[in-house]
């Protein structure tokens, strides 16, 4: 019994343990349909296009006994991952590019887990096409082969290109550039390549052609943008030749000669016909058709006449037969054929030498007009020429070769037998130059060639060229740099411009001109090239210094070339230094010099350098000046105002100085000025309210600021003085003096009362920051800073000579407005004359500003104390 009592509760715990395993059930998707963005992905479809790290779709499921779920993606071993879920949240994200083209769907395998039980799914992610693909051409390069003879509309070609995009973007049109300068056209949709209707092609004229053609696809949308895609190809169209030209005789007409000792089967002469077509050529076949009465043959290979009887069996002295040249197709067809005419004379004796006939007879100077470089292979059909040796046989060959500049010319035939007309052939267009001859000379040698006497003749061959305009104007130079001085009149000079164009006569002939931005001060010589300043034009170096522009040389077919033109306008000493004013006021304190300065507007060195110097001053030991930067200050054993004093009379301390100011240009330039110096010493400045006001004399706010708090201060003080005394005679019933006095005396306004008349003005200079408002305009000293010093009211004074109207320059208490010293410019103020005092200047200026002072107070209403 006591073991059943153990076993029974761990069984029971163990049947609990399974019931609620039992009792868990497996998470699940939803299944949200297609076009949906959560659920388990099925049916997804993608843009290619669709850019990294977008989130595509979000992963959503449940569990049913509503326990959390994480989310996850696997894909099957060798399968690219395109997607990153966040196994919280299910967001997927996509992390590797999309290329249909490459892969069209992407299977995953997705699943969802609450922890105990996870459920997989393999879905299939279709990937969408965009338009990312751009038409290649297939089977390039494209080289056609066309016959000459091809109907015009005729199908030639068809090109073919293609796009791996679908829909729009994969379908295809074609096109040519230059559709309406070429003979070809394309079927927007096969490209089926076509001459154009009406056109014919000739291999005589043009053996290539080259056609670009283009594939652009349908378009479509690439990262939501409609895009387009080409590509372009060339086709080279090479025209066949085909046999649509008879072959011609060259050397004709034919003339050869049998002497009496020449053997049967000797070569008499040798006929020589090319194909007409030189694409293609076709080989020869000669035959004799008539003439011959069996005495001569030909063969049909090389053309060459031969006489098959002795010349005593030779009933006739002269043959005329008949040649026919037919050309023999690679498949052995004979086609098309010309006939000429051979002349055979037979003869016994070698007593004539080669002779050269023109359309009168003999000749030995044959002249030639002709345009220069002529085309390779044309012939000289102006030049008559015939050669003949009235020979027979071996007697009557002779070669023929010219004598002269080699490469240029050739002439056939080279061998002759008895007699021949001659063709000289164009061998090198290049050396055909008109610059280079314009006259070319051969001699045209005529020699035996199996004769023991070697007769020979020559003939002179004159070719006169003509020229043709096949050369472009050329500079001397690329660019040409020029400079002129800035005061140079109208219409000078500034450079010439040469242009050589060795074509003659009017195409020879160069006209200049000019155009830019740069070219509005300047005309050129058409015919010149002389670069000159307009009439009305003006330089300034100040202004403008440096000009460019482009020179054109034009000949008159419209062939053209350039050249630059840089210019430089050279700066000349044509301004003065000039001094703001010239008459300038300054105050200067010992120990601290002044400064003075003029501007040159020259635009260079040295003309706008600036010297200084000390013209006159009186006395003249008192003041140096430094040359560069126009400093000016006392000599140093001036250190106070008493040196001064023993120096000179003037104890106002107030001199003029003329000044200089000279430039470094050549020649020079100066202009002088009138300077007062008011000489002060620094100790007119000392205590802690003057230093103060000498530091803030740049931020008046500042020190209106500090002033208003210090009265503040002083008005709070005397508040707390009045209550305290209030509250002491409230407590006691006698009356103080100090209360009897405070009752019979009016209470004075407050300091900011006082001071109302001390108003600020926005200065225009560092010398104006404080200016006091007065009512009197003579407070005004000569360098404009109002020095005025506010004092309690003192006692009248008896009234001192007019003194000079000047800043106080003594130690009085009480408030100061600070003096502004230093290298300013005052504006011109309308001065007293100065008068000599008999008293010291110091005690008359005390005295006056006590006497303004009061009367000042007295306005305000103020009770003297």
């Amino acid at each position: 019994m006591k073991h059943v009592r153990h076993f029974t509760p761990s069984l029971f715990l163990s049947l609990v343990h399974v019931c609620l395993v039992q009792a868990n059930y497996a998470p699940y998707f939803f299944d949200n349909g297609a076009r949906s963005t959560n659920g388990n992905m099925a049916l997804l479809s993608l843009s290619e296009d669709t850019p990294v790290g977008t989130q595509v779709y979000t992963l959503n499921g449940t569990d049913p006994e509503g326990d959390p779920v994480t989310y996850d993606l696997t894909y099957e071993a060798g399968s690219r991952r395109y997607f990153s879920v966040d196994k919280n949240l299910g967001n997927v994200t996509l992390i590797e590019e999309l290329d249909r083209e490459k892969e069209d769907e992407i299977e995953v395998i997705v699943s969802i887990s609450d922890g105990l039980s996870t459920v997989s799914e393999k879905v299939r992610i279709l990937v969408m096409d965009a338009n990312d693909e751009s038409p290649e051409f297939i089977n390039t390069p494209y080289i056609v082969e066309v016959p000459e003879n091809t109907p015009s509309s005729s199908s030639i070609f068809k090109i073919e290109a293609t796009d791996k995009d679908t829909g729009s973007g994969g379908s295809i049109t074609y096109f040519l550039q230059n559709i309406h300068a070429n003979k070809f056209t394309i079927d927007r949709h096969s490209g089926v390549l076509r001459i154009k209707p009406g056109v014919t092609l000739d291999y005589e004229k043009s053996r290539t052609h080259f056609v670009v053609a283009i594939a652009k696809d349908g378009g479509g949308k690439l990262r939501g943008d409609n895009k387009v895609f080409s590509a372009t190809t060339t086709v080279t169209i090479n025209v066949e030749d085909v046999q649509d030209t008879p072959p011609l005789f060259i050397g004709t007409p034919y003339y050869g000669y049998v002497y009496e000792d020449t053997l049967a089967g000797s070569e008499v002469l040798t006929v020589v016909a090319l194909d007409g077509d030189r694409g293609k050529p076709n080989s020869i076949h000669y035959c004799i058709v008539n003439g011959s009465e069996g005495s001569f043959e030909i063969s049909n290979t090389t053309g060459a006449i031969s006489v098959i009887k002795s010349p005593n069996q030779l009933k006739k002295e002269v043959y005329e037969l008949k040649v026919k040249a037919s050309e023999v197709s690679q498949e052995g067809d004979i086609s098309e054929h010309t006939f000429a005419m051979v002349t055979i004379r037979v003869v016994d004796l070698n007593n004539h030498p080669p002779t050269f006939y023109g359309e009168n007879g003999p000749q030995n100077r044959f002249e030639l007009t002709m345009y220069e470089h002529p085309p390779e292979g044309e012939i000289l059909r102006g030049l008559k020429i015939t050669v003949n040796d009235s020979d027979q046989g071996a007697n009557a060959k002779f070669n023929l070769r010219l004598v002269g500049p080699g490469g240029i010319f050739r002439v056939v035939p080279q061998t002759v037998l008895n007699e021949a007309q001659v063709t000289i052939i164009v061998e090198n267009s290049a050396a055909i130059d008109y610059e280079s001859f314009k006259v070319l000379t051969f001699k045209l040698l005529a020699i035996e060639v199996n004769t023991p006497e070697k007769f020979s003749s020559t003939a002179d061959v004159v070719i006169r060229l003509l020229d043709t305009n096949d050369n472009v104007p050329k500079f001397s130079s690329d660019y040409y740099i020029a400079r002129i001085p800035e005061n140079s009149p109208g219409g000078s000079n500034v450079v010439a411009v040469t242009a050589t164009d060795p074509d003659s006569g009017l195409w020879g002939e160069i006209k200049y001109s000019i155009y830019g931005t740069g070219a509005d001060l300047f005309l050129i010589h058409p015919s010149t090239g002389i670069i000159y300043t307009q009439p009305w034009a003006v330089l300034d170096a100040e202004v403008n210094s440096k000009y460019n522009f482009y020179v054109k040389a034009e000949d008159t077919d419209g062939k053209y070339s350039l050249a630059e033109v840089f210019i430089t306008v050279l700066d000349v000493n044509d301004h003065s230094p000039e001094f703001n004013e010239n008459i300038q006021e300054k105050t200067m304190i010992i120990g601290s010099p002044v400064k003075i300065e003029a501007i040159d507007q020259d635009a260079e060195e040295p003309n706008n350098i600036v010297d200084y110097s000390i013209m006159q001053a009186d006395p003249a030991n008192v003041f140096d000046i430094d040359q560069s930067t126009g400093e000016i200050k006392l000599k140093s054993y001036i250190r106070s105002l008493d040196i001064i004093h023993n120096i000179t009379n003037n104890k106002d301390c107030i001199w003029s100085l003329v000044v200089q100011a000279k430039d470094r240009g050549s020649p020079s330039f100066s202009t002088t000025a009138v300077l007062k110096i008011d000489i002060t010493e620094e100790t007119l400045h000392k205590g802690p309210m003057a230093a103060f006001l000498m530091q803030t004399k740049d931020n008046p706010m500042k020190a209106l600021g500090v002033l208003a708090g210090v009265m503040g201060i002083m008005v709070l003080i005397t508040i707390m003085i009045s209550t305290a005394m209030f509250w002491r005679n409230k407590r006691s019933n006698k009356v103080m003096p100090v209360r009897r006095i405070i009752k019979k005396r009016q209470v004075p306004p407050s300091r900011t009362v006082r001071m109302e008349w001390l108003k600020f003005k926005r200065p225009s200079n560092a010398a104006e920051k404080f200016v006091v408002e007065e009512d009197v305009k003579s407070l005004h000293n000569e360098n404009s800073n109002n020095n005025v010093q506010v004092v309690p009211v003192l006692p009248v004074a008896p009234l001192p000579p007019p003194p000079p109207a000047l800043a106080p320059r003594g130690d009085v208490p009480g408030w100061r407005v600070p003096t502004v010293s230093g290298s300013l410019t005052p504006k011109h103020i309308i001065k007293p004359p100065k008068k000599k005092s008999h008293s010291s200047t110091h005690n008359a200026l005390v005295s006056e500003l006590k006497m303004r002072f009061e009367k000042r107070n007295a306005a305000f209403g103020e009770p003297h104390i």
